[in-house]
């Protein structure tokens, strides 16, 4: 039987056997074949044959030699032989060999689903083996199939199990990608006639429709659900852009790039990366939360301008009052939709909740004092645990003809929520109150441990746990799953309220200085973890917290305390690298060594770090390494050997990088560097300073001893289970087979720094392999796989923001020599079909065995 670790080379390739019913599923069968095709798989299916079904023995003996299951189910269950209790559809899901993948895809709507086949879908969605998804239409079935094959791939290449530590191999699917629209815990009631005509003013071309309404009306809620039934029409589908936590309209551009996995690495303005990642593609995007940053409207309008095929759908408190807008009003809901959703979301408290003879008027009434507005319906259904709908409707009467507050001068139903929010809140006990306000200093959402660091701070008789649930019955706070650690949100209205409670009782300074606290002890917990075997882990905790670091952050800066926001900036320093966040960290830093303020020694060496690396290769008259030399000896002089030795590898770098490189003081620099490394147990560094020193050797033409540099880099990498390092040796590794005339292990290596960097999301990464990839089928003659390698790296640096600055590869020189000898044109033709691959494509061709000549 064969093993599905094993990846196949094309001659002899990875069987993916298909699984569903013939005649209601042809066209997505063919739409299957298609996608498995194009990765260079082998489909095995039953399409010939007198009965519906092949025998059991021929199918058994399929599924022993396949290394996939895919399934395919929409409504029928399928024809039942003579003597058989279960159909051929379901008999093929029992037969499959429990170490198989199992790929299940299911059709939808389905409203005349075969009660068999229901039955069989809830056994197999209790499966942990399968991953399970839905889907409508065959083209989205192809993506589907692609997307996650390709990831398959990546996942179970042979040499990654071999070399990768298991708790990076087990998220090797992780790739950064758009953040695709957000699946929401509840169901949208009553807004299927907005969604047709918001869905129709997008098809006709509109590519700026404005959602308007009073927060708590349904905006975000309804832009979601309009944007999934729209994003068919888009070939790049619907990206979500959530503006809740941005504050700054200068940092909209940063936000969209950072839902679109476009890097700001500080190469080039940001608005810059976007337009050329933006520029060939067809897609929308939701910008949602837009009231706050209105002033970066007209940058829409030049998106817009420099990529005809985006369409954005915004929602936002008031028109943005820019050309090409066209507004659409997000009303209340009518009474039936209203009273509707007030059983849907009293259900979530009192699952025996009905309308009755009895309750029904009241129900009605409550919803109409409430204006119809979502938000505050929601809110009142959370209290008919312990209140009747008469009592409910009683206080409400009572209670919103006084809760005023501060919000006469807003609309009606602004006015209506904001009540009901105050409303709600004064059911709560007065710590229950307090902990509310607290919470309105995060952004992005929180753990348990940040609220109850935040929440108790000065209170040592807080019971945050217990006050946090009472918050999340009374749904001012929403509790969703991310792994093993649940997270908890709130909607920017309710925010904003909790946010003035603070600021009227006194207390939003300790709050924001408790929230900053929180994060900078999570960055110093971070520093070490991020370098070995905890970057899986760490990487992906840092990235559900990236608003409220940048929130922390930004209130030491405005507090001007330089040496906190330095301290948090410096140890999250290979996190924000990966991630392509450098370029925004690079102007945090320009405050304080703009400021005028003397700065504690380490401060400025962190700020001078910070803001000279990304700009080493921009020093036409050294004054970049200058600074990266007094960064150095600063560091030095506060007993930081680790950060004198990293400052000295960006020094390195900086004298490496112009026309005459100096490749003595480099040398001299980075054996300095490596003996601190050494000295402080920091081996991260110790394998980062060997590449630095591999790379002198390369530039020296010493190839023995650049293969040796990066071979003991790579070698440090793997004991630590440090997969950033690995990346980058295994990478500098394969340049150096190439160079030494051994381009199979070449391959491998390249192979191995695709993989790698498939596992920590990191995009330049894979491009480097690409690269790396293309030019070993260049040196064999492989005109399309080089061709489309090459490709694929092009588009991923133009899309990911990575094209602008200096980088470490040689591939173009290889291309060159083929296309001197291919056929005219066939490279430029393979090119251009490269760049179509989508990233988990990418890494499928990069990862499959070139074929043998």
């Amino acid at each position: 039987m064969s093993h599905p670790h094993v990846i196949r080379t094309p001659d002899q390739r990875l069987r993916i056997f298909v699984s569903s019913t013939l005649q209601e599923l042809a066209a997505e069968r063919r739409a299957a074949r298609t996608a498995i095709e194009r990765l260079h798989l082998a489909p095995v299916m039953f399409e010939l044959g007198a009965r519906p079904h092949p025998p059991r023995e021929l199918y058994r003996a399929y599924l022993e030699q396949s290394d996939v299951f895919l399934g395919l189910y929409w409504e029928r269950y399928g024809w039942v032989a003579p003597d058989e209790e279960v159909s051929g559809l379901e008999d093929e899901y029992n037969l499959c060999p429990a170490e198989l993948p199992r790929l299940l895809y299911v059709k939808s709507p389905a409203d005349h689903r075969e009660p068999r086949l229901a039955t069989l879908l809830a056994r197999i969605r209790d499966d942990d083996r399968a991953a399970y998804k839905y889907f409508e239409t065959p083209k989205e079935l192809a993506q589907l199939i692609e997307n996650d094959l390709a990831t398959l791939l990546a996942e179970r290449f042979d040499q990654s199990r071999a070399l990768i530590t298991a708790d990076v191999a087990s998220d090797a699917d992780r790739v950064v990608e758009p953040v695709r629209l957000p699946v929401p815990l509840t169901g949208l009631v009553g807004r299927d006639t907005d969604i047709a005509a918001i869905g129709d003013r997008l098809a006709r071309g509109t590519r700026l429709v404005t959602l308007v309404g009073p927060g708590g009306i349904g905006k975000s809620r309804l832009a979601i659900a309009a944007a999934r039934a729209a994003a068919q029409h888009f070939d790049d589908g619907a990206v979500f852009v959530d503006l809740s936590a941005v504050h700054d309209p200068q940092r909209v551009p940063n936000r969209i790039a950072q839902a679109l996995g476009v890097r700001d690495t500080g190469d080039a303005p940001i608005l810059d990366n976007l337009a050329t990642a933006l520029r060939d593609r067809s897609i929308l995007l939701v910008l949602d939360n837009f009231e706050q940053v209105l002033d970066a409207a007209p940058l829409l309008t030049g998106l817009l301008a420099a990529a005809p095929g985006v369409a954005l759908l915004v929602t936002s408190r008031t028109l943005l009052r820019v050309s090409a807008e066209q507004s659409y009003d997000v009303g209340p809901l009518a009474e039936d939709s209203s009273v509707n959703l007030f059983v849907e979301r009293a259900h979530a408290v009192k699952p025996d909740f009905e309308i009755t003879a009895e309750n029904a008027d009241a129900v009605a009434r409550v919803c109409t004092s409430l204006d119809g507005v979502p938000l505050a319906i929601e809110l009142a259904a959370a209290r008919i645990r312990v209140l009747s709908p008469a009592e409910l409707l009683d206080r409400l009467d009572r209670r919103l003809s006084v809760l005023v507050g501060g919000s006469r001068d807003l609309p009606e139903r602004q006015q209506t929520i904001r009540r009901t929010i105050e409303w709600s809140t004064q059911l709560l006990a007065p710590e229950q109150r307090r902990l509310l306000a607290r919470l309105g200093v995060f952004e992005g959402g929180f753990t348990l441990e940040a609220a109850e660091f935040v929440g108790a701070d000065g209170d040592d008789a807080a019971d945050v746990l217990s006050d946090l649930a009472v918050l999340v019955d009374s749904s001012l706070v929403a509790q969703h799953d991310s792994d093993d650690r649940p997270r908890f949100t709130m909607q920017a209205i309710v925010r904003e309220y909790a946010r003035e409670q603070l600021h009227g009782d006194g207390e939003l300074e300790s709050a924001r200085d408790a929230h900053a606290r929180y994060f900078i002890d999570l960055g110093a917990r971070a520093r070490l973890p991020l370098k070995g075997g905890g970057q899986r882990e760490w990487m992906q905790r840092l990235g559900d917290e990236r608003d409220n670091l940048r929130a922390a952050e930004r209130y030491l800066l405005d507090a001007r305390d330089w040496d906190r926001a330095a301290e948090l900036a410096f140890n999250l320093f290979l996190y924000f690298w990966v991630i392509g966040l450098l370029g925004e960290v690079r102007t945090w830093m320009d405050e304080p060594l703009e400021s005028g303020d003397a700065l504690h020694d380490r401060t400025r060496a962190v700020a001078l770090y910070f803001t000279r690396t990304i700009r080493f290769w921009k020093d036409p008259d050294g004054r970049v390494a200058a600074d990266l030399a007094e960064s150095a000896d600063l560091f030095g002089r506060c007993a930081d050997r680790s950060g004198e030795a990293m400052a000295q590898i960006s020094l390195a770098l900086a004298l490496l990088a112009g026309e005459k490189p100096d490749t003595d003081r480099a040398s001299e620099v980075m054996e300095r560097s490596l003996q601190l490394f050494r000295e402080t147990g920091d081996v991260w560094g110790e394998a980062m300073a060997l590449v630095l020193l591999g790379r002198v050797a390369l530039l020296r033409q010493e190839l023995h001893t650049a293969f040796e540099r990066f071979d003991e880099s790579l070698a440090l990498t793997q004991r630590a289970g440090d997969a950033v390092g690995g990346r980058i040796a295994s990478y500098h590794l394969g340049w150096a087979h190439l160079l030494l005339g051994s381009p199979e292990d070449a391959r491998k290596d390249f192979s191995l720094s695709v993989t790698l960097s498939t596992s920590l999301g990191h995009i330049e990464g894979i491009a480097y392999g690409l690269e790396g990839l293309a030019a070993v089928a260049a040196l064999a003659g492989d005109v399309d796989r080089a061709g489309r390698l090459a490709g694929a790296a092009h588009a991923l640096r133009e899309r990911s923001g990575t094209h602008n600055g200096p980088t470490f590869t040689f591939h173009q020189r290889y291309l060159d020599r083929l296309a001197s000898v291919a056929p005219a044109g066939r490279l430029a033709a393979a090119v251009s079909e490269g760049r179509e691959l989508s990233v988990e494509q990418a890494v499928a061709e990069a990862l499959a065995e070139p074929s043998l000549n």
